[in-house]
């Protein structure tokens, strides 16, 4: 064996030596982690995708100690879908319109195929994954957003009730977002939105965005601009002038909003980067930004 270390190794055991008080921070931590849809439908990156190395970070933090939760979208599968069957999406407002047709294409797309890869991608690696919606046990209660929409709906309540028992057991809740409002009639919610109710729900320590930019950006044109941190009254700023736009608002509202109700800070980083969550909580520098309360 060569008494010369190999600097590859070296540099991993710096970040290891890095990595051990917030492991130390972070055991039994509630972590919310929301992976987009837009993220999950990157392209390979290498021998892997980003789901396989994003379910590698979260089985991980799984195993030393950390209790970690996510909840996904899937816009741009179900965009898919639709075309595929020859039906024209239809957005107001930039939101999508979901008449029922649309809604059992949603509820086929989260519950029955995203949802499902993201737990056998975590089952690979530790049999932890279970997956749900809010369907079950009713643990999300939806309330309609616009009639104008169809079958979109907004977050009324959530009981963590069933997210506590099953963390309790050691395992990772995989949340597609479809719920039912009082009557029982099901509802697609924006999982930004969702994302942010459970890490209230569940006085979550963090609550992480995973996404396919950089963080937030001064200046949406310009990729560094991004803010390593801010405060929510800062983000609301930004979102009242423009500078955060599209998909990013439901994003900067849920992260401002959760760290105001008990979580103690929020990210925004791009999930295409290679261990982007492990850098993230790991490390002092992350990778994205850190939003707080004030």
């Amino acid at each position: 064996m060569s008494a010369v270390p190999d600097r590859d190794a070296a540099r991993t055991a710096a970040t290891l030596a890095e990595a051990i008080p917030y492991i130390r921070r972070f055991a039994g931590a509630v972590i919310v982690v929301k992976f987009g849809g837009s993220t999950l439908g990157d392209a390979d990156l290498g021998p892997e995708t980003v789901l396989d190395r994003f379910a590698m970070d979260v089985v991980l933090m799984r195993s030393v100690g950390m209790l970690p939760v996510v909840v996904h979208g899937g816009g741009p599968q179900i965009g898919a879908l639709m075309e595929r069957l020859g039906k024209t999406p239809e957005f107001r407002d930039g939101q999508r319109v979901t008449d029922a047709e649309t809604l059992d294409i949603a509820r086929m797309v989260l519950v029955g195929k995203v949802n499902r890869e993201i737990v056998g991608a975590l089952n690979l690696h530790a049999p932890v994954a279970v997956g749900l919606s809010g369907e079950d046990v009713g643990f999300i209660t939806a309330v309609e957003r616009d009639p104008a929409l169809g079958f979109v709906g907004d977050v009324e309540s959530v009981d963590p009730v069933l997210l506590r028992h099953l963390l309790a057991e050691g395992l990772v809740p995989v949340v597609a977002t479809i719920a039912p409002d009082a009557s029982g009639q099901a509802y697609n919610i924006n999982a930004d939105a969702v994302a942010g109710a459970i890490a209230e729900s569940l006085s979550a320590r963090r609550l992480i965005f995973l996404t396919d930019v950089s963080g937030v950006r001064t200046d949406p044109g310009d990729p560094t601009s991004v803010v390593s941190s801010t405060t929510a009254g800062a983000l609301e700023a930004l979102v009242g002038t423009g500078a955060i736009v599209g998909g990013m608002i439901p994003k900067a509202r849920a992260c401002a909003r959760a760290v105001r109700h008990g979580v103690e800070a929020g990210h925004i980083l791009d999930g295409r980067v290679e261990h982007a969550l492990l850098l993230e909580l790991f490390t002092e520098s992350g990778v994205g930004t850190m939003v707080v309360a004030s």
